[in-house]
C-alpha cells in the first residue's frame, strides 16, 4: 500500500478545493492506497471524511494530530468560541477523529508529549506526516504557510509532491 499526505488549507476553501480533495482521495482508494492527513478542518476533514466513506473500517487512513485528542478536541471547542472556525465545523471535525478511533484505533497517531497547540506543534505534526508517506498532495489555497511547510519538507525528503493552488 502507498500512503499519500494530504495537506492543504483549514482557513478558506470552497466547492472546488472540496471537489478536487474528494475525487483526488477516490482514486487513491480506489487503488488500493491509503491517505496520510493532520486531522484538521477543511482540506483534512474532506480527505478523511471521503475515505470513511469507502472505507468505514478505517485501514485507509491515518491520522496524526499535534497533541492528545482531549485537548485537541478542547482545543477546537475553544477556536468556534472565538469565532475563528464554526461551532459545527468543530463538532464534526471532533466525531469524525472519535470515529477513526474506535474503527481503528491504529489509524488515529496521537501526540502524547505536546500539551499546548501552535504553529510550531502543527508544524511538527507536518513533519510526522511528511515521513509517514511515499508522496505528498498539496491542495494550497492562497499561499497557505503551513501547507507550503509540508511542500518543502517532502522535497527535502525526495518525495513526489504535487500541489495544486488556489486562490480565494
Amino acid at each position: 500500500m502507498k500512503w499519500y499526505a494530504i495537506s492543504g488549507s483549514w482557513r478558506v476553501t470552497n466547492a472546488k478545493v472540496e471537489k478536487d480533495v474528494r475525487t483526488a482521495v477516490r482514486a487513491i482508494i480506489a487503488r488500493g492506497d491509503g491517505i496520510v492527513s493532520g486531522g484538521a478542518v477543511n482540506v483534512d476533514f474532506f480527505a478523511t471524511d471521503e475515505t470513511l466513506r469507502i472505507d468505514p473500517a478505517a485501514r485507509h487512513v491515518k491520522v496524526f494530530l499535534p497533541t492528545t485528542l482531549p485537548l485537541y478536541a478542547a482545543h477546537y471547542r475553544k477556536r468556534a468560541n472565538e469565532g475563528v472556525i464554526t461551532e459545527p465545523q468543530a463538532e464534526d471535525l471532533i466525531a469524525q477523529l472519535e470515529t477513526i478511533q474506535r474503527s481503528n484505533s491504529d489509524a488515529l497517531i496521537e501526540d502524547v508529549r505536546n500539551t499546548i497547540i501552535d504553529r510550531t506543534t502543527y508544524f511538527q505534526r507536518n513533519s510526522q506526516i511528511v515521513e509517514a508517506a511515499d508522496e505528498l498532495m498539496a491542495f494550497q489555497v492562497n499561499r497557505s504557510s503551513g501547507v507550503q511547510d509540508a511542500i518543502e519538507k517532502a522535497r527535502a525528503m525526495n518525495k513526489p509532491v504535487t500541489v495544486r493552488s488556489y486562490s480565494i
